[in-house]
Order: structure tokens, then sequence, then C-alpha cells
């Protein structure tokens, strides 16, 4: 559906999850993906399996010096930097009463600061190629309150703020640099099975999340991850600052 031929991506938590099936969605779309992740056995593993278009980089979103040494491996190894997904995100699920400063810190850490991180080094680089697609993961819990997820919360909805000042500061600047946020509802990842893990009925636990959509389903990754393809095409020009969810009507409601 989509020609990413001569475009290079970059992914952040590209290990497993959301970040893996997008870079997949890339690669099978032509583009040269940069994946990176924490996880560096699982993340060459999936690099090795996409095939030649696309390279495994090991990353701490929450090293600011390595973002930059990310950028330029990328822009050296391919030429350019046009689209950048900052996926990487971790969750904890507790009450705000159980949750330490250290742990909502670190919560920030990854999942604000990383993303903060990743505009601030790819927006040079996509300048430098002369267009760009920045596509940020939040999350509904982002754009609504969910209980004993206070830390998760409030970082996922920095993201979406975060997102609409880069995306208005690039327009003004004529960048020709585009920046949105994306909000997925619960959808079947390996961090979604873990939530369900938690509960003492797993069955039950993966039906509570199911209702949680009017669809009474679980989101598929490739239904989060053609959106970001969209986002990061042409035919979403006139696009940027906008925070979609992707959520089977779970923010309808």
């Amino acid at each position: 559906m989509y020609d990413f031929s001569g475009k290079v991506v970059l992914v952040t938590g590209a290990a497993s999850g959301l970040g893996l099936d997008c870079a997949a969605a890339f690669v099978e779309s032509g583009a040269r993906v940069v994946m990176t992740d924490v996880q560096v056995e699982q993340g060459e593993e999936a690099a090795r399996k996409l095939g030649e278009n696309a390279v495994f980089m090991q990353q701490d979103v929450r090293d600011e010096s390595r973002w930059q040494q990310i950028v330029d491996e990328a822009v050296q190894r391919f030429g350019g930097l046009h689209v950048l997904v900052n996926a990487a995100g971790i969750a904890l699920f507790a009450g705000v009463e159980d949750t330490t400063l250290d742990q909502f810190r670190n919560i920030h850490a990854v999942n604000v600061e990383g993303v903060f991180l990743g505009c601030k080094a790819a927006i040079p680089a996509m300048r430098k190629s002369g267009s760009g697609s920045i596509i940020n993961l939040s999350s509904t819990a982002g754009l609504r309150g969910v209980g004993k997820l206070a830390a998760y919360c409030s970082a996922k909805g920095a993201v979406r703020m975060l997102t609409k000042s880069v995306a208005v500061e690039c327009a003004e600047k004529g960048d020709n640099i585009r920046c949105n946020s994306l909000h997925p509802s619960y959808t079947d990842t390996p961090m979604v099975q873990g939530l369900i893990g938690l509960g003492s009925d797993p069955v039950l636990m993966r039906k509570r999340l199911e209702k949680v959509s009017p669809m009474n389903r679980l989101g598929q990754p490739r239904e989060v991850s053609s959106v970001i393809l969209f986002l990061a095409s042409d035919q979403s020009s006139f696009i940027t600052g906008a925070e979609i969810p992707v959520d089977g009507g779970t923010t309808a409601r």
C-alpha cells in the first residue's frame, strides 16, 4: 500500500511488540530500518529475520549521548533519516500510594525523556534529509485516566503535549517535519500479555481488558502499524500535531 523505497526509518523499542511489528511493516514497504532496544539478543535476532534492510543497534533511550550516536550511525550507513517512531516504553501497574518516586521517575525517563531526546536528535538529521515524520507512541492512558496507572498515564499525557509542541515548532520553522502522537488501547503485545498475567485468572483478566473497547477485543499490532505507516507517508502531509486514537472506540465513550 505504501512505498518507502529510499526512506530511512528509526524505530525504538523494536525488539518486540508494537516496535517490532512497526519495523517489519516498514521493511515490507521498502524502507531501510534501524531497530533499537535494550534487549540485545532479541533485537539482533529480529533484525536478522527481517533481512538486509534492517539493522539492530543497542540503545537505552534515556541516554542522550547514545541518541546522537544512533542517529549519526543511521545517517552514515543509509544516507539520511526520514522517519522516527518512538515506540520504546515501559509500564507500571500500581496504585499511586504504592508507587515509589524512583519508579515514577523511571517511567517518565523512558516514556517521556526518551521521546524528547529522540525528537531532539532526529530533527537536525531530518532537516538535512529534506523532510521528516515523527510518530510518538502514547496511549489511550494519555487521554483518559486509568486507576493504578498514575505514572504511566502522566507520562503518556506528557508525550501527547510534547508532540504538539514539536509539531508547532517544526511547522513554524518551515522544516517540513511533522510530528504526531498515536494512542492505542490494549493491544495484543508482550506488555499487555504481562498485564494479563498479573491477574489471578488470566482468562478473566483478558476478557476484562477486551471489554474496555466497545468492539470487545484487543487490538492487533498491525492495526497500529498501519496507522504509523500512514502518518509516515506523504498521504498524511497535512497532518501534524494530531493525537490519533487506535482504540476500537475506547475514547469515544
